[in-house]
């Protein structure tokens, strides 16, 4: 393949400008936001997990409330009645017998349901401050992921402008370039190592090794718009004037 000695040139143009793109790639990979973002997405998830299990348990301990509250006030219209009953005229001594035997069956069960529902609004209490710092938590955590999420995307948007104006001038240079070179280069680079280096002096810019001395003066005898590569990475060798 054959390629004017300019064009050539400019193929190391294009190799900075992708070496860029590169670098702007992975800054935009590994921002520490990233990481703080993930580690904030934890703690929300685990501040709603939180939350729901003390609401859960609130409303479980709120119904339990409401059900000893249906029976002490079940238990005290049945004491009622019965006291009216034993109050009242024309009560046999058995009948009498039989309901103070039951007022103070009501009485006792009065007392253990009094008992349970002072032992259950106790426990209330505590899971309702629970609650309370579980909600608190949930806000911070909501309130902290949204702070890094302002900043990440800040971030990330400084670098897609930066990779927009290196695509920009990929573009162009691209555009600049014969399509046979470009397609040679894009076949490299699909590799993924560098695909167009300098010769200096016997070194290859794009891998950075020293070449063979009978390589190096094969390559100073190749005419220049002839296309070399690399004999250890396969780079295009672009030698100077």
């Amino acid at each position: 393949m054959k390629a004017d000695p300019t064009a050539q040139a400019k193929l190391l143009q294009l190799a900075e400008v992708d070496a860029e793109i590169g670098r702007l790639a992975h800054q935009r990979r590994t921002l520490t936001e990233h990481k703080q973002f993930d580690d904030a997405e934890q703690r929300l998830r685990d501040a709603r997990d939180a939350a729901v299990r003390a609401e859960t348990r609130a409303g479980d301990l709120d119904r339990d409330i409401a059900r000893i509250e249906r029976d002490v006030d079940g238990v005290r219209a049945r004491t009622e009645r019965d006291q009216k009953m034993l109050a009242g005229a024309g009560i046999g001594a058995k009948q009498a017998t039989e309901l103070q035997h039951e007022l103070d069956t009501l009485a006792r069960r009065q007392g253990v349901l009094e008992d349970e529902q002072l032992g259950v609004m106790e426990e209330r209490e505590a899971v309702g401050a629970e609650l309370e710092h579980a909600r608190a938590e949930l806000a911070a955590a909501e309130e902290h992921i949204a702070e890094i999420r302002v900043r990440r995307d800040a971030a990330e948007g400084d670098i897609d402008v930066s990779r927009a104006g290196r695509d920009r001038a990929r573009a162009e240079l691209v555009a600049a370039l014969p399509d046979d070179l470009v397609a040679d280069y894009e076949r490299i680079r699909a590799k993924g190592g560098v695909a167009a280096g300098a010769l200096r002096e016997s070194r290859c810019s794009a891998c950075r090794l020293e070449l063979d001395r009978t390589f190096i003066a094969q390559v100073r005898g190749t005419p220049a718009d002839e296309i070399v590569h690399c004999e250890e990475c396969g780079a295009i060798l672009v030698r100077g004037k």
